[in-house]
């Protein structure tokens, strides 16, 4: 296989400067790389300038280095501050794995030029570690020149740093679990799920409600747990319940309880989960899902600080910290009254929104970690077990996969991996079967029933529009590489079709 060369570099201030004609004959750092005699398949170019001037200086590029728009690539990075290291090494981490890299078949050139200080720096660690590149930089006396760095980051440098930080981590990491210790649990390295628990913390000591929103399996029962174990009523009792397994019939007698006789097989008096949960927490999973009905009820119970058994006369008194989570968009369905505006409210007091795992591409090496070692610990003394371990080609593959199911799907993955795995350790071939490969039900522009009103017509010009949408924001709007994706013959074609179907410029 023939490797791709691509070139990925910042658009810098120099660059826009020299395509705007302010700087004589200098052609800028990007330009002078391009016009030596590297050539390269495709030019892939960050930019946190205004996109519309950036947009032009790659149509001038493309013109002075004699490169088509097709090998010209521009994406829009927002950054907090451009010398701020962490928020560039995240986003331009996560642009560079959006984009399917690092791939065996693609070696990559870092441009240090163009850019800050801090974006030149986060180029060098990335290339010597999560995206293996080679790195050029460009200057007015020396032109353009490779810049070696003969280390290998992790085996050099970071052993060493180790060492030298030790006592210093050490103490970090115990002054944490001296601050909050019910939150080591939650394994994390990214940034954002950091966030979300120093908000729990913060939280969980004032005795209020909180709602914690998030994907199926992104761990929002753990944080409501630990939410629990770090307040007030830690030495209470913490009842779960999944809000979407009650039968709707039934759930107002699960959570408010009941008198015998109250209806139809009531035939004993039942308490209830809140005052099965009164003096601690009582954690409503998937609230979103309550019939309408028991939302009532359960807003006058957050109100009154009481509850009414279905088939009683006078109400109880409960003493319940409620947490409630979801996967659901609470405020679409508010606005679809689907679920109640003023409950929304008396539950989102405290809110938490977790991250979906492929949004935490740090954190997956240190859940498999942790996930293995505690499958192994789980299955230690059983006659037929064997400790296993885990590849890099095996970590390669999880570490590139989207988890729909998030970390309860990663967790379940490394048990069938466990499972099958004939030997000692999990291969690349093992964690692929492990997958779980579920194709997600579309909205089956095919599968559209033929009822009175149907319209083919507008269905196919509903899709065209979605398409032409599309292949303009992935080409940053330039209509011939539009056209191109979309196979039209010429621009002017693909420009009549959005005039006809009324598509904008994504700008």
């Amino acid at each position: 296989m023939t490797a791709q060369s691509w070139l990925v570099a910042w658009i810098g201030k120099t660059d826009h400067e020299a395509a705007e004609g302010k700087l004589g004959k200098d052609l800028g750092p990007i330009a002078t790389a391009l016009t030596g005699e590297a050539r390269y398949s495709r030019v892939y170019l960050l930019t946190n300038y205004e996109f519309s001037r950036s947009k032009k200086y790659c149509s001038w590029l493309e013109k002075t280095a004699g490169y088509s728009p097709k090998q010209v690539d521009l994406f829009q990075i927002d950054l907090d501050s451009p010398i701020d290291y962490a928020d560039i090494y995240a986003e331009v981490s996560a642009n560079l794995k959006a984009a399917g890299l690092p791939r065996d078949d693609v070696e990559l050139t870092f441009h240090l030029s163009p850019g800050t200080p801090a974006m030149a720096a986060v180029w060098i660690i990335l290339a010597k570690t999560r995206f293996p590149a080679r790195l050029i930089q460009t200057s007015r006396e020396r032109g353009l020149e490779p810049v070696n760095f003969f280390f290998d980051l992790a085996s050099d440098f970071l052993p060493e740093f180790l060492r030298r930080t030790g006592d210093r981590i050490a103490r970090l990491s115990e002054g944490a679990k001296e601050v909050a210790p019910e939150f080591n649990k939650i394994v994390h390295r990214c940034a954002a799920v950091r966030t979300q628990i120093d908000l729990a913390r913060r939280i969980a000591v004032l005795d209020v409600p909180v709602l914690i929103l998030g994907e199926t399996g992104t761990g929002k029962e753990l944080f409501a747990e630990a939410i629990h174990a770090a307040s007030s009523r830690s030495g209470e009792v913490f009842v779960p319940v999944n809000c979407g397994a009650l039968a709707p019939e039934l759930a107002n007698s699960e959570l408010f309880g009941h008198k015998r006789g109250a209806f139809t097989g009531a035939v004993g008096e039942r308490k209830g989960h809140f005052q099965e949960a009164s003096g601690g927490t009582l954690f409503l999973d998937e609230v979103g899902d309550l019939p309408l009905d028991t939302q009532v009820r359960l807003l006058r119970a957050l109100q009154t600080g009481e509850v009414t058994p279905l088939g009683a006369s006078k109400p109880v008194k409960v003493n319940v910290r409620i947490v409630a989570a979801t996967h659901r968009d609470l405020a679409a369905d508010v606005a679809a009254g689907r679920f109640r505006e003023d409950l929304f409210h008396r539950l989102a007091v405290g809110i938490l929104r977790l991250p979906p795992l492929r949004d935490r591409d740090r954190d997956v090496h240190a859940l498999i970690d942790h996930f293995m070692a505690q499958i192994n610990a789980d299955s230690r003394g059983r006659p037929e077990n064997q400790e296993k371990k885990i590849s890099d080609g095996a970590k390669k593959i999880l570490g590139s996969y989207p988890w729909p199911g998030n970390v309860r799907e990663l967790y379940h993955t490394l048990v069938r991996a466990s499972i099958w795995a004939p030997g000692g350790t999990i291969s690349a071939d093992d964690a692929k079967a492990a997958l779980l490969q579920i194709q997600p039900k579309s909205d089956s522009v095919l599968g559209r029933p033929l009822t009175q009103g149907f319209d083919l017509k507008d269905l196919l010009d509903d899709v065209a529009r979605d398409y032409i949408a599309r292949a303009l924001k992935q080409s940053g709007d330039r209509k011939t590489v539009a056209a191109e994706l979309l196979g039209f013959p010429n621009y002017q074609t693909f420009g009549n079709w959005m005039k006809r179907l009324g598509v904008a410029p994504t700008e």
